[in-house]
């Protein structure tokens, strides 16, 4: 193997891990907690399954026979057994079909923790917003857990959250790397997609100091990111490209 394979493989791999680190790092502190409460809940099913299993082995123990060596051996491997079971259920990644129909109050959580898994493909200004967007977010979950469901307000924080934005991403990656970067009616696709998340950061910040306020009527009537239907990214893709 020359030196130039062994160089294409350390960089390989260098950006692999790269990207499996920039994946993991959260972008806002409702992902964290939300990925928190699904490890709380895990341990505390291990630590009842547990539990049951030495309630009842102590009853074995008490009312039948002492375990012994033997009954103290697989004692230790049904407790091994019980953590690998209660324990490998992994945290469930939101899909882009799932944000719109997410619990109001678990919205900005779960649409950070989907953008962290889109953030390695995107282009290094777009990570910078989509973490400007995670603060935004953060700011506006807080909101969330007291917005009536079924409001106007709430809708509106739906599509631009839960539709809009992850659409606007989604979309972008749906064009083939290489065509990235060739204008299209004088704005290449990256240029799209990163005035198209600066205009989002900017919405969700509004929609955030609006609810803050208590201003829902003003919330409810704004539309200018609705500007995202003719600044979307689908226009871009060039025919047969798929």
């Amino acid at each position: 193997m020359t030196m130039s394979e062994v160089d294409k493989i350390r960089v390989s791999a260098e950006a692999a891990i790269e990207r499996s680190q920039e994946r993991r790092r959260p972008i806002g502190t409702k992902s964290v907690a939300l990925r928190r409460q699904h490890l709380f809940r895990k341990l505390g099913r291990i630590l009842i399954a547990g539990g049951v299993v030495l309630l009842g082995a102590a009853l074995f123990g008490a009312l039948v026979q002492p375990l012994g060596f033997t009954g103290l051996l697989a004692l230790f491997v049904l407790l091994v057994g019980v953590a690998v079971l209660f324990g490998r259920s992994p945290f469930p990644e939101p899909r882009q079909a799932d944000l719109p129909k997410t619990d109001l109050k678990q919205l900005a959580g779960r649409t950070e923790i989907w953008l962290e898994a889109q953030r390695p493909a995107l282009p290094a200004p777009a990570k910078t917003l989509v973490d400007g967007i995670g603060v935004q977010l953060d700011l506006l979950a807080p909101q969330l857990q007291t917005l009536d469901a079924s409001s106007p307000a709430a809708a509106n924080i739906r599509k631009l959250v839960g539709e809009d934005l992850p659409e606007l991403v989604a979309g972008y990656q749906r064009i083939p790397a290489g065509l990235r970067k060739e204008a299209h009616a004088g704005r290449t696709p990256d240029d799209t997609l990163v005035g198209g998340l600066k205009m989002l950061e900017r919405e969700i910040g509004e929609a955030a100091r609006s609810l803050a306020a208590g201003d829902l009527d003003k919330l409810a009537t704004r539309e200018r990111y609705l500007q995202l239907k003719y600044q979307g990214l689908e226009g871009e893709e060039t025919p047969g490209a798929a």
